[in-house]
């Protein structure tokens, strides 16, 4: 991402305020997710706010948008007068009215609907009169010219790109006369030239008044296009970067409290194919679930990246890894045999290890507790079962020994999973995944919604198995990620795989280019 082009112009304290979050807390029972926090924004300010996983972000943004109701502070807002007055505690639409905007990680559009039909949805009738829509059409189109959001508003959302449908997200938001616009994460399902192209978009909407607040956990993208940096830990305030004046280093020392290492590549030579396909085809019932003629592998000690937009034929790619399907047309051979037999048991009996993309549905039991969910995936071992009898006092003692090894913050072997933060359910799947000494490990968007802390954490754990011997399959959707951590990279797109090359003679711009659906061959042409 080209930084200087992107950030908006620095804003100074002249510019009017329209926004104050004053001394917020809110809690959910003996749990404090915001405490005493405050924030001010004023007209064009672009504000990055980050934090670790649990450190009340999300939680601001829903009593900001009135999801929530605080037990203290005050929300309040800037009149046409200029005068700061309380917003309407728990009500979005008095949120709305008053010309606050979210846009949520996860699209909230009618698939069946056009973009039009969408953008109007809940404002304008979708079969009123005809000058009403006419008039509607024109404040859309005047809006696509002024932002730069271009799309086209007649065809189906089901349709468009992932790129377009985020535009007539924020179309729909600014279409309500938005003055504050909230991104949660807003570029986690776009190419790196998709997020460019928004954060141009964002620095123009910004020049022309419109103040933003954008929650990520991207660095460069933070240090690429905000004003300024705030940083929550544990629900408070810790602190407010001017983006100028800060670095990766710095802000990921004020999110987590302490200087966090860096996990370095070391090159080395990679072993025998360990995992092959050979014009392997899963026949889905659309892209998203579809392998077209796929030659691919991985060798041992190698890391192999696969990179693309959601969308593209991982899912279908993770499953026959997985042995969740197997191909109907050609062959995948591990550690040089044809596989014969597609179920999870056999390829973990086999030494297939799986951290799964949706680690709440697929990765762990949420009613179970966590030395449950650690031993489920391997109940034949002695130390958990005795001809057929479980040995939960060899569940308890396992797990003692794996929280302290992967720094999984949590009461004890008998929480339950669910109570765990994000970074610790994933510390807990690795840990029952790397334990095994797996040959082939399928790591399926490990570190997606992860802070600095624990995504470091996950990296270092992934170039360990690497070191050991093993094969590595990292699906990612972060080119950083991919960067700092593939020898290698293989793109899907529409469920064709096309291979990149070595990591080190790749760019993002052309790994980019290439997630968007151009070809190497069209590249150089």
């Amino acid at each position: 991402m080209a930084a200087a082009k992107s950030r908006p112009a620095k804003n100074g304290d002249s510019k009017p305020v329209i926004l104050e979050l004053d001394k917020i807390s809110k809690r959910f029972g003996p749990v404090i997710a915001n405490e005493d926090v405050s924030l001010t924004l004023r007209r064009g300010d672009v504000v990055a706010l980050l934090g670790e996983n649990g450190a009340g972000k999300t939680t601001l943004m829903n009593v900001l948008f009135g999801h929530y109701v605080c037990e203290e502070g005050e929300v309040r807002v800037a009149s046409e007068n200029g005068k700061m007055v309380q917003l309407t505690p728990g009500s979005p639409q008095a949120s709305i009215d008053a010309g606050i905007g979210m846009v949520h990680q996860h699209f909230t559009l009618a698939e069946n609907l056009t973009g039009f039909e969408n953008i109007i949805l809940g404002v304008e009738p979708l079969f009123g009169l005809a000058n009403k829509r006419r008039e509607a059409r024109k404040k859309i189109e005047d809006l696509m010219e002024s932002s730069g959001l271009g799309v086209d508003l007649d065809i189906r959302v089901s349709s468009l790109t992932v790129g377009e449908k985020q535009r007539v997200e924020i179309l729909k938001a600014l279409f309500g006369d938005t003055r504050v616009l909230v991104l949660d994460e807003p570029t986690a399902v776009l190419t790196p030239q998709e997020s460019e192209g928004l954060f141009e978009t964002v620095a123009k909407l910004a020049a022309g008044g419109l103040a933003v607040i954008f929650i990520s956990h991207k660095l460069h993208e933070v240090l690429a296009a905000s004003h300024r940096i705030v940083v929550l830990r544990g629900g408070k305030f810790v602190g407010e970067l001017i983006t100028a004046d800060s670095d990766k280093r710095r802000i990921a020392e004020l999110m987590v409290g302490h200087e966090v290492p860096g996990s370095k590549r070391e090159r080395i030579g990679a072993g025998d194919i360990v995992l092959k396909f050979n014009r392997a085809n899963v026949d889905g019932i659309d892209d998203r679930r579809s392998l077209h003629d796929a030659d691919f592998e991985v060798r041992e000690k190698e890391i192999v990246g696969i990179a693309g937009v959601t969308g593209n034929g991982q899912a279908a790619l993770a499953a026959l890894i997985s042995g969740l399907v197997e191909p109907d047309s050609g062959t995948v051979e591990f550690q040089g045999k044809t596989v014969t037999k597609f179920t999870p048991k056999i390829f973990m009996n086999s030494g297939i290890g799986r951290i799964p993309e949706d680690r709440h549905h697929d990765g762990v039991v949420g009613s179970m507790n966590v030395s449950e969910n650690l031993a489920i995936e391997n109940l034949d071992d002695d130390r958990f079962s005795n001809n057929g009898m479980l040995r939960f006092a060899g569940f308890r003692k396992y797990a003692e020994n794996v929280i302290d090894a992967y720094d999984v913050r949590c009461s004890g072997p008998d929480a339950e999973a669910r109570l765990l933060s994000g970074g610790n359910m994933q510390k807990l799947i690795l840990a029952r995944v790397l334990d095994t000494e797996p040959k082939l490990i399928l790591a399926n968007q490990p570190t997606r919604g992860l802070d600095v802390g624990a995504l470091t954490e996950v990296h270092k754990r992934l170039l360990a198995a690497r070191e050991r011997g093993a094969g590595v399959v990292l699906i990612s959707e972060d080119l950083d990620e991919l960067f700092a951590l593939a020898d290698r990279v293989v793109v899907i797109h529409s469920g064709n795989l096309e291979d990149a090359g070595e990591i080190e003679n790749l760019d993002r711009a052309s790994v980019g280019l290439m997630m968007a659906g151009h070809s190497t061959e069209a590249q150089a042409s």
